[in-house]
């Protein structure tokens, strides 16, 4: 976990992608007011390397009291910075209600969820900052979709949460959650490799122009193809699965989403990505989030699956509500 200072170490990387050309970290020598066009790789790329978080608890749609507002006031973002820093403090746990305690889960030292961007939301288009609306047939799918979890969540290990099974967690793109927010871009002549901290995903981004995988072939973070804009990095995400979802949103084949990395300074990659998906939402829409290079940071593996007994527990709690008739 991020407060701990936990991502997966450079070493596990390089046994998976061996090929992968190591160098300084991002901006390790470079002067802070340096022209985005100084960051190059030794063969001439723009350099994006090294350790990147993109947390913070800025939320992905604008809240109802927040409509209108594209950024909050310098006194709201210290005051909202100050209350997520001791929203699980062992100081304010006499505060909480045995429920209010029982959803936080950890207490502080675990969370690691940023600070605030300064916007009302970390969707800047459409500009009310939330989802557009779902068409008629994702609507339905949704309401199968809840249906069917309502009445079978527990049937076996297939109906559990991807995350709960550790096989993915923040997808691609990513949605910030309460830790391990952090990629590990590394660089080599036509490929750009991600590491996303959480369940240890990699990323192999072909720059060299060759087509997607084949068709037939679906995956649960797609399969990217990358090209250079300028000195913007540019990710195309295709060939989901049919039953992705995005954040609990339903998604379906056609499931598109184009990032874009931009750095900008030693410490700064301009990050925005945009969803296409015309089966599920009436239009695209475009999401930016912070990627800040926290000083000190070390990625340590992260072992879901170690002592994991949660799938287990959980079947077997069910069965025993069925055999009591409490099902």
């Amino acid at each position: 976990m991020t407060r701990r200072w936990l991502v997966m170490s450079v070493a596990a990387v390089a046994v998976a992608v061996p090929w992968v050309m190591p160098s300084p970290a991002a901006g390790q020598d470079s002067a802070a007011s340096a022209e985005p066009a100084s960051f190059r790789t030794p063969w001439g790329d723009p350099d994006l390397q090294g350790i990147w978080s993109y947390a913070t608890f800025t939320p992905l749609q604008r809240p109802d009291d927040l409509a209108g507002r594209e950024f909050l006031t310098p006194e709201e973002i210290a005051e909202q910075n100050r209350g997520d820093a001791t929203r699980a403090a062992s100081e304010r746990r006499g505060e909480l209600s045995a429920e209010r305690d029982l959803a936080l889960a950890y207490n502080q030292v675990w969370w690691d969820r940023g600070e605030s961007t300064g916007r009302t939301s970390l969707i800047v288009d459409p500009p009310d900052g939330r989802l557009p609306p779902l068409t008629p047939a994702a609507e339905r799918r949704q309401a199968e979709l809840r249906e069917y979890r309502r009445a079978h969540a527990f049937d076996s290990w297939e109906d559990r949460p991807l995350q709960e099974r550790c096989m993915t967690y923040q997808r691609v793109p990513p949605v910030p959650s309460g830790y391990s927010n952090a990629y590990h871009i590394f660089q080599s002549p036509g490929q750009v490799v991600i590491l996303n901290e959480m369940i240890h995903d990699v990323r192999v981004v072909h720059l060299d122009g060759r087509a997607p995988i084949d068709g037939r072939i679906r995956q649960w973070n797609g399969d990217g193809r990358g090209r250079w804009e300028g000195d913007t990095l540019v990710v195309e995400t295709t060939h989901y699965r049919d039953d992705t979802t995005w954040r609990g949103f339903p998604g379906t084949r056609d499931l598109r989403a184009v990032e874009r990395f931009t750095r900008i300074d030693d410490d700064t990659i301009r990050y925005r990505y945009t969803i296409h998906d015309e089966a599920t939402y009436t239009r695209p829409f475009t999401v930016e989030l912070p990627l800040n290079s926290p000083p000190g940071y070390v990625i340590y593996e992260y072992a879901c699956h170690e002592g994991n007994y949660s799938i287990a527990n959980a079947l077997a709690g069910e069965r025993a509500l069925e055999a009591r008739g409490s099902r």
